[in-house]
């Protein structure tokens, strides 16, 4: 590793673009900080180790009785050894409590390796409900569907399913991203040539056994079940009396309806089936985007842990994080002095050519077009900051560049010399860059991403292939702090004008429950339950990720003609 002040030995010429750190990792400011982030990331593992029990020792005790293997023991069968990338594990998180709750909402999702080759892999936890669809459970499939789709990412299903929650089939069953969106998916898929293998390991039943049939290979075990009605329905539809292994055992899929590729005596030997049909797959054209060989970067990333600090008294400079996730920690600042409070520039990550654009939450100095000069705070997206950012994100686009936004935003500035400048037009200009973009879009939030600024940044709405967060990420119209005063100041005018005054005292509980309820909704974890996020990663890893994203981006070849449209100027 390089000197901790010092660029690595080079000549001048070629050092010019390694970011150096004045961080001083004695401080008590860096190890206030470090334990923060260390116990934050312990809790979020012992949350992550409690939902991998799925429906917890019985369930699984009940599946192995059955003589199947639980859904994560065959996903590490299947993968190639320490690969799998896995995506939306907090799904449902702190829902359905009056069912038993979801955990990771009764199906796992994420990216791995098979045969070396990069797939995503869907499979029903049996141990949650028996693998029933959840209203959380239709959407997490979809958008591991939507990944797949957006990134031509070839999908494994290990389907062991009862169908749909039955109580709950309400928000399940009829609407655009409710459960019949799956099979939709299944057959755009396939129009996009994009492979996908189903292998049915327990049941599945009613709408659900549409899914396998609908896939290119499908496997079948001993034992399992595939029909639209079950035994009970079928003699209380008809009156006809069959068991459940000549109604839609997997010997007469296999030999009388010939549903099923491949029939297989359990799990393992389904799961080496898989590996041996994907061995022998072709290969397709790769993606435009840049690649050499990955870099470490000059400082260390386990430094990130004392560098972030979430307190707006205490701003941090977000270049030094860039130094610890960038290769070689290079990076080519573009348009260094102006709209500091945006920082844009190109580097590598994972060997990938990048653009990034991230928040500085460094307060810097500016001057304005009459010579004045002003404290611009970090964290708040100018004028400048905007226009540059725009500027910068459609270069990206015209060189092939992939984005990676770093989020740690306030919001755009308010007031009346930001409206005097033009800060809407600005940030329209910026927003619309970000909409047409057509380069992969990858969304890390730092820290806070409020209101409009989460927009600009490339929120959820804006089509990024992946949204990752730190445990410290914030997801709000705004933080908990203004929120809660202004729904205080709006509630005690209503009360005011029905006859009830309050007193300071009461202001204050209100205050503090308003800001309670409003804190827990912009927590990380309440958004990835609801899958606006992805994933919630190590502060120190978001290379790893990162890296993950744009490997999946690579499968896609296809990139459409960049349009911006009518830009406000």
């Amino acid at each position: 590793m390089a000197d901790r002040s010092e660029a690595p030995a080079v000549s001048s010429s070629q050092a010019s673009n390694v970011l150096t750190t004045k961080l001083d990792p004695t401080s008590a400011r860096f190890e206030a900080n470090m334990r923060f982030l260390a116990d934050l990331m312990s809790q979020v593992r012992n949350e992550g180790e409690k939902i991998c029990e799925g429906g917890g020792a019985k369930a699984i005790e009940n599946q192995h009785g059955k003589g199947r293997l639980t859904a994560r023991q065959r996903i590490e069968l299947l993968i190639d050894p320490g690969t799998f990338f896995e995506l939306g594990i907090y799904a449902a998180y702190g829902m359905y409590e009056e069912w038993g709750g979801a955990p990771a909402a009764g199906v796992i999702t994420g990216m791995a390796r098979v045969q070396t080759r990069l797939v995503m892999i869907i499979a029903n936890d049996a141990t949650v409900k028996a693998g029933a669809f959840f209203p959380m459970t239709s959407k997490k499939v979809i958008r591991a569907q939507n990944i797949a789709i957006e990134n031509r990412i070839p999908t494994i299903y290990l389907v062991d399913s009862a169908g749909v929650f039955l109580p709950l089939q309400e928000d399940v069953f009829p609407d655009t991203d409710d459960f019949g969106r799956v099979f939709r998916n299944n057959a755009v898929m396939s129009a996009l040539g994009i492979p996908q293998i189903a292998a049915i390991m327990g049941m599945c039943v009613a709408g659900g056994g549409y899914l396998p049939v609908m896939c290119d290979h499908v496997l079948m075990t001993n034992g399992s079940g595939l029909f639209l009605a079950g035994p009970a329905l079928v003699q209380a539809a008809i009156g006809q009396k069959v068991s459940a292994e000549d109604l839609g055992g997997a010997a007469m899929h296999a030999g009388i309806s010939g549903t099923v590729d491949f029939r297989e005596a359990d799990d393992p030997a389904c799961l080496a089936r898989i590996r041996s049909i994907i061995e022998k797959w072709g290969y397709r054209r790769q993606s435009p985007w840049d690649r050499k060989k990955p870099v470490e970067p000059a400082l260390a990333a386990e430094e990130i842990y004392g560098i972030y600090d979430s307190s707006p008294a205490r701003p941090y400079d977000m270049k030094e994080i860039l130094a610890r996730v960038l290769d070689g920690s290079r990076f080519d600042e573009y348009k260094t002095e102006y709209g500091k409070t945006l920082i844009c520039g190109y580097g590598r990550i994972g060997g990938f050519a990048v653009g990034i654009v991230a928040n500085q939450k460094l307060h810097a100095q500016a001057t304005d077009h009459e010579g004045h000069k002003r404290i611009e705070f970090g964290g708040v997206i100018y004028t400048e900051s905007a226009e540059k950012a725009a500027r910068f994100i459609m270069d990206c686009n015209q060189n092939l560049i992939p984005l990676i936004f770093l989020h740690d935003v306030n919001g755009f500035m308010v007031g009346r010399d930001a409206e005097w400048s033009g800060i809407i037009k600005a940030g329209a200009k910026m927003v619309n860059a970000v909409s047409n973009s057509v380069v992969p879009k990858i969304t890390v939030i730092v820290g806070g991403s409020f209101g409009a600024g989460h927009y600009a940044m490339c929120g959820k709405a804006f089509d990024p292939r992946f949204v990752f967060a730190w445990p410290t990420a914030r997801y709000a119209v705004m933080s908990g702090d203004a929120a809660a005063g202004t729904l205080v100041e709006v509630k005690v005018k209503q009360l005011e004008r029905g006859g009830t005054k309050l007193s300071e005292e009461d202001k204050k509980e209100l205050y503090e429950s308003t800001k309670r309820t409003y804190d827990e909704q912009t927590d990380p974890r309440y958004g990835a339950a609801r899958l606006w996020i992805d994933k919630i990663i190590d502060p120190i890893e978001p290379r790893d990720a990162i890296t993950q994203a744009l490997e999946a981006a690579a499968l896609n070849p296809d990139v459409p003609e960049f349009k911006v449209g009518v830009l406000q100027t």
